[in-house]
């Protein structure tokens, strides 16, 4: 009886049960063992459900839930088992959305500097599925992922979109880039530790990928400052102080990369710019510079020569700050060019000269009033082309209307007008109200034909403009021909109202910014935008451009309320105003490129200067109902504004040597005053006039819808007749 094993009991999967288990007689030894390890397997299992039970019958229901939930990830020999998800390739993926939600849903004061992470996490996440041989994964991710990037990253996504092999990875220069540095990502204290607890409690679900990228590539540097947004107080009063930028803030990034608005953007209120004048075309300029020569050796000049006046204006290119030529690409000069560059040096050199700051007493600068008349309220705005010759209005019914301020005929190259004369033009194309109207460039003088013309066919150059922009509520902006007055193009990308556009001092390029908060820059020729620059919180209510064409400006409404200054070349936010409290009607730049005006509905004009990024001062005279249009002297040192009161406007942009002397008389001498009044029984509330009004032309019921600086600093203005004021 020795020799048989006995019957199955209670005991014989162990000694649980008190009873000793007993072996068979001589079994062989591979038996034995393989009878041991799956005794073993069984016992681990049966564990789980004992002390289960054991949980249960003890009444520890919480215990056991997360008994039972931990155990779930354990396998038969009680070690974690890896889920499949976060090993395969879709990991990434995942990985970048758990992260974004975070992000979204985190505390205000860190969602600016947390959202830093996104574009390193997303670009190596790529970087990762391509160079491991995920070809169409690391696709699906570009174009999925992708898209939350297309605002700031646009010319990136590109690149990446052409990289689908892991030789590309290892070739490509911006994946080089990003691959051999370490992207360094700033971080407030606070935020760096409620990073990597969020990390370590998602760790399953993707934390641990973001942790292995973050420790891979990036460089987190921990700062014990306040949170950093725009409108931090951390930031508004680093920029008030002038305060120094920390070393961590400074090297953000990696260089020579584009990375958004950093923090460097926001707290450096000195980042150098090229604020200089574009320099001229070497072709362009040799050129100008024969046809002047040949010009003078017909005709002598009297007084000051041409060639005088153009070496003038390359000394003046060659400053320090001057931005390089081939920073922003321009089509190769026409013959046009020319005979408006010449134009334009005759226009400066015989120009009405305003020397020197005028301490708040009057300049002899005239102002023509040009008054619309039956107008019934359609007319949204108002736009005088550069050599003064056109007059164009956009309507609430949303045509365009173009006349020719000397009553003579419009030139049209449409072979069945040819005889016909009209002095006013009519657009139409729009499907809502015309918002804004710009001119291309153009210069005064008549036809002409450059030497070596005249005893051949080519017809005399006009230095008319030759194309007009709008933009209007349809979320469309329209090139129009002003030769054959057709739409030649337009351009589809703003998603709601375009609220405003304007030409680039140069041609070639052209602004628009409306309702979608985001401001775009256009290229001519191209049909989609080349630049979206991304950052305000409302919609743009104004624009303007840098003379140079290197920077743009523009205004949010609403809440915002802040003006921005962007590169065009790297579509990146140099600078950020504030201090407006009412909505942002107008901006201009100097024609020196230093001084930056803004107006709003208030009645108040600060300027600003650009190479520090601080406000000089704040200006006001104009009563209620907003100022519309701003515009700069050629010598940088005289402002003229128009708005709602209807009241034309010169101002001293230095402030005056005497304010208390300045205050008490005007541009004729006489006291001015400081309140008026709406009629002769009732005063309304008194507009306080600061010392630096050297003139105001008032109206006839007229608000002022533009004022325009001529390149002989005349002052155009222009508005429509309102009876009911």
């Amino acid at each position: 009886m020795s020799n048989q094993a006995p019957a199955p009991g209670p005991g014989a999967a162990g000694s649980y049960a008190g009873q000793p288990a007993t072996s068979p007689a001589g079994p062989p030894a591979a038996a034995t063992t393989a009878t041991t390890a799956t005794g073993g397997a069984m016992s681990n299992q049966n564990l789980n459900q004992i002390v289960t039970d054991y949980l249960l019958k003890r009444g520890f229901n919480r215990t056991e839930e997360v008994f039972r939930q931990e155990s779930k990830h354990l396998g038969t020999d009680g070690k974690p088992v890896q889920q499949l998800a976060i090993l395969g390739p879709k990991k990434y993926a995942r990985a970048f959305r758990l992260l974004k939600d975070w992000v979204e849903n985190n505390l205000e004061i860190y969602k600016f500097e947390l959202s830093k992470l996104l574009w390193p996490i997303f670009v190596y996440s790529f970087i990762e599925l391509v160079g491991n041989g995920y070809t169409e994964e690391g696709k699906s991710f570009l174009k999925e992922i992708g898209q939350n990037f297309q605002a700031t990253h646009a010319d990136d996504l590109k690149t990446f979109s052409l990289i689908t092999l892991p030789q590309h990875v290892n070739e490509n220069s911006v994946t080089k880039l990003y691959k051999e540095n370490k992207y360094r990502i700033p971080l407030n204290q606070h935020a760096t530790g409620d990073l990597f607890n969020f990390l370590e409690r998602e760790s399953d679900q993707g934390g641990s990928v973001i942790r292995q990228l973050l420790v891979t590539y990036c460089q987190i540097d921990s700062t014990a400052r306040g949170p950093i947004t725009p409108f931090s107080f951390e930031a508004v009063f680093r920029r008030s102080k002038n305060l120094e930028l920390e070393e961590v803030d400074a090297k953000e990034g990696i260089p020579g990369v584009n990375i958004g608005l950093s923090n460097k953007d926001i707290l450096d209120p000195a980042a150098p710019l090229n604020l200089g004048p574009l320099p001229m075309d070497p072709d362009l300029r040799d050129d100008l510079r024969a046809e002047i020569e040949d010009e003078e050796r017909r005709n002598p000049p009297s007084g000051p020569s041409l060639i005088e006046e153009l070496d003038q204006k390359i000394k003046r290119e060659e400053s320090a700050d001057a931005p390089s030529r081939s920073d922003l690409p321009l089509p190769p000069s026409r013959p046009r060019d020319i005979m408006l560059e010449m134009q334009k040096l005759r226009e400066n050199r015989d120009r009405f000269k305003i020397e020197g700051r005028t301490g708040g007493v009057g300049v002899p600068v005239s102002a023509c009033m040009f008054t619309f008349h039956n107008t019934l309220g359609s007319v949204s705005c108002l736009e005088f082309s550069d050599d003064g010759q056109l007059a164009a209005v956009g309507t609430t019914e949303s045509y365009i209307r173009v006349w020719s301020l000397d009553g003579s005929a419009l030139p049209s190259s449409n072979a069945h007008e040819k005889g016909a004369k009209f002095n006013s033009r009519k657009l139409i194309g729009h499907f809502g109200p015309v918002y804004d109207i710009s001119f291309s460039d153009s210069a005064s003088g008549p036809p002409q034909k450059l030497f070596g013309d005249e005893g051949r066919q080519n017809p005399a150059i006009d230095g008319r403009p030759k194309l007009l922009l709008s933009c209007s509520a349809d979320g469309q902006i329209r090139l129009w021909s002003l030769e054959s007055w057709t739409c030649l193009c337009v351009y589809k990308s703003h998603d709601g109202p375009v609220y405003r556009a304007q030409w680039s001092p140069h041609g070639h390029y052209f602004l628009s910014g409306g309702y979608d908060k985001v401001v775009r820059v256009w290229m001519q020729d191209h049909a989609s935008p080349q630049r979206l620059l991304v950052g305000h919180d409302t919609s743009i209510s104004a624009i303007a451009w840098h003379p140079n064409g290197m920077y743009v400006f523009s205004a949010s409404d609403e809440t915002d309320k802040t003006v921005r200054m962007w590169s065009v070349v790297t579509g990146a936010c140099v600078r950020v105003f504030t201090g407006h409290t009412d909505h942002i009607s107008a901006l201009r730049c100097a024609p020196n490129g230093k001084i930056l005006a803004s107006a709003d509905i208030a009645g108040n004009i600060f300027f600003w200067d650009l190479v520090k990024g601080t406000r000089i001062k704040r200006s006001r005279g104009h009563g209620k109902g907003g100022i519309w249009s701003l515009s700069f002297s050629v010598e940088s040192n005289i402002l003229a504004s128009g708005g709602q009161d209807g009241t034309v406007r010169l101002w001293d942009v230095e402030s005056p040597a005497d304010p208390h002397k300045a205050a008490q008389q005007n541009a004729s001498g006489q006291p001015t005053s400081t309140g008026t009044t709406t009629g002769t029984k009732k005063k309304s509330k008194e507009v306080m006039i600061t010392p630096d009004q050297i003139s105001c032309f008032p109206t006839k019921k007229t608000p002022v819808i533009n004022v325009k600086f001529t390149r002989m600093n005349l002052v155009m203005a222009g508005g429509c007749y309102d009876p009911e004021r």
